[in-house]
């Protein structure tokens, strides 16, 4: 007796098809798996014999052969349970599975169907290979749901499914719907800055560009403070983007039951001791998504930069421009979507009062040299933005601050976002040279300014092109058609500034 089954494997955020084959013959009673199974997979045999038995079906005393097709992709992971007992099942019943259906869930030894990652890959994934409907466990309906393309079908147990299978009890589509978008409240609002004129004004041609930003300045300027009111300027994820975040925490198994799909813009924040795998991706075996693809259409904020370890930053480097990280390991090559806004902050020095003027630095020329080995050239020239923030007097620290709201400034954020997608496409921090000849045209003052600054200063071409990008956001947000001269030397103020001391 023959039973064909068939499951997924998540790879990056790829779904590949697997075919669970098993094959009940005369002979010794014995339970083969085969087919490139690692260890969590070749488990799911006891698991699977347990929760047959404690449900009340029949487990074949004979010889039992499951093939794992293809034989050459390595098996890792519990969501192959739930196809390998259903196809134990049928094959000792003599039925077949439905061949545009698929099976993924882990099984407890009674037979209770439990979460398991990369769900929303699978929904999105299998319906390009045929599929159209998906048994998956109760508690990851919601989520498998998100892949609108396919039938859902959570089941409580192995024994539902089987009913359902036999024609008894069919299992009842999944009717859920997705959450409307909404705006969430800032975690932090611009208003409550005291000061820094000039680090607001970088803050919102950021968000209303998409630029990568850099802030420079001693301790407790409000570098911190600046970075996370970014969010409260940004406007909510598109269904799209949503998807696309949910994925990336789907594979990891982040996602919350019930409601898989946020609105809000990823911020993440990691440590400055975080290792390269974590920042970037990576792991043993199958690599897995690191902070930058966490903070996929959102901010990934790097605080105290220079503190980080310099290998670990480099590794920025080729995200920054591609959008997308590609991680090879030993069990096979996967790419992970990398569409982040960098925000960075760092002291100028260890001590952090280089250039202050009213503090002394205390550092060696050794210790700065150490210090901002991780500030390379090349990384600093993919960050179009960078501002110092100096310190604000304490004697304006009392009384209310002065000034605009973040939703004063969203405002003029999302205007200027929505002239880029109506006009582009996309925001102006993806503009290609091809682009910004096409949509972003230079007045002849504007062109001689950029060309004349950019010389002088030895921009490199990568700059040249960043800094005419930074100029149409500033056209942008006073809806100008053209750059003028006086964006272009305000972008070039960004490009060309350099941290105290």
């Amino acid at each position: 007796m023959l039973a064909t089954v068939l499951t997924s494997l998540v790879r990056g955020l790829e779904a590949r098809p697997v075919e669970v084959q098993v094959d009940i013959s005369s002979g010794v009673a014995g339970f083969f798996l085969v087919g490139l199974a690692s260890g969590s997979v070749r488990e799911a045999k006891e698991r699977a014999r347990a929760a047959i038995r404690n449900s009340g079906l029949r487990f074949p005393q004979r010889r039992l052969t499951v093939n794992l097709a293809p034989a050459e992709l390595r098996k890792d992971g519990s969501g192959l349970d739930l196809a390998i007992a259903v196809g134990i099942c049928l094959a000792a019943l003599g039925l077949k599975a439905p061949g545009d259906a698929a099976f993924l869930g882990e099984l407890s030894l009674d037979g209770t169907l439990r979460h398991v990652d990369g769900v929303l890959v699978a929904a999105r994934g299998l319906p390009g290979q045929g599929v159209t409907d998906l048994v998956v466990p109760a508690c990851d309906a919601a989520e498998a749901a998100l892949g609108e393309a396919i039938r859902v079908l959570p089941a409580p147990n192995l024994a539902s499914v089987v009913s359902h299978l036999r024609g008894e009890a069919p299992l009842a589509p999944y009717a859920g719907s997705l959450p409307e978008a909404q705006s969430p409240a800032p975690e932090l609002d611009l208003a409550e800055i005291h000061g820094q004129e000039a680090a607001r004004r970088a803050l919102e041609v950021a968000a209303a560009g998409g630029h990568h930003l850099l802030m420079w300045g001693p301790p407790g300027a409000g570098k911190t403070m600046l970075a996370r009111c970014l969010p409260g300027l940004l406007p909510p994820l598109t269904l799209a983007e949503a998807l696309e975040v949910a994925e990336v925490r789907s594979v990891l198994g982040e996602l919350p039951p019930g409601c898989p799909l946020d609105w809000r813009r990823p911020f993440r924040a990691p440590h400055h001791s975080m290792s390269l795998a974590g920042l970037v991706g990576g792991g043993s075996g199958m690599a897995r998504p690191g902070e930058i693809s966490r903070a996929g259409h959102g901010v990934l904020f790097l605080d105290e930069l220079a503190e980080f370890e310099p290998a670990t930053v480099q590794a920025l480097r080729q995200p920054l421009e591609q959008g997308r990280v590609f991680l090879t390991r030993s069990a096979g090559s996967v790419a992970f979507p990398a569409r982040f806004q960098l925000v960075a902050a760092t002291n100028p020095c260890p001590c952090g009062w280089s250039g202050d003027g009213r503090r002394a630095c205390r550092c060696t020329r050794a210790a700065l040299e150490t210090y901002r080995r991780a500030l390379s050239g090349p990384l600093l020239d993919r960050v179009d933005l960078q501002v110092n923030v100096p310190r604000t007097p304490l004697e304006a620290l009392g009384g209310e601050p002065s000034g605009e709201s973040s939703s004063t400034v969203r405002e003029r954020v999302l205007a200027a976002r929505s002239l880029q997608l109506k006009r582009q496409g996309m925001l102006n921090a993806s503009l290609r040279a091809a682009h910004l000849r096409c949509w972003a045209p230079l007045r002849p003052a504007a062109r001689r300014g950029l060309e004349r600054w950019a010389t002088e200063a030895a921009l490199t071409a990568r700059g040249f092109h960043r800094a005419w990008r930074v100029a149409r956001t500033l056209a942008d947000l006073e809806a100008a058609a053209e750059v003028e001269e006086r964006h272009v030397m305000e972008a070039l103020g960004y490009r060309l500034a350099e941290h105290a001391g």
